[in-house]
């Protein structure tokens, strides 16, 4: 039998937190699988950022421009709908939810 049940609980520093418990019948402990699992999701995630900053980095040099004032000008109607703008306004996003996603996986605790 395994478990999962989740619940929300505050910190000390009065911000939420999200409790997750796991269970399972077999002898193996669940903690090292767990944490093997988060440090290589954790590896994948930051290979994706370092490809979505490169990527970002060669919209920059071929347009001379950096991805925040592209964005601004962009944002601001100043710029035309093009498939390069399109893809460079994606990579932005896509760095943005990695980066998210990269720190709520380096904020896990495991409790004792």
């Amino acid at each position: 039998m395994e478990k999962l049940s989740e619940g929300d609980a505050a910190s000390e520093e009065g911000q939420r937190m999200t409790d997750l418990r796991l269970v399972s019948t077999r002898k193996h402990q669940l903690r090292p699988l767990v944490e093997a699992a988060l440090a290589n999701e954790l590896r994948l995630m930051e290979a994706g950022i370092c490809r979505t900053e490169q990527s970002l980095l060669e919209f920059e040099q071929k347009y001379h421009l950096r991805t925040h004032d592209f964005i601004a000008r962009y944002e601001n109607d100043k710029m035309e709908e093009t498939m390069d703008f399109d893809e460079w306004i994606g990579e932005f996003r896509l760095l943005a939810r990695l980066r998210e996603k990269a720190d709520t996986l380096k904020d896990v605790r495991f409790a004792s």
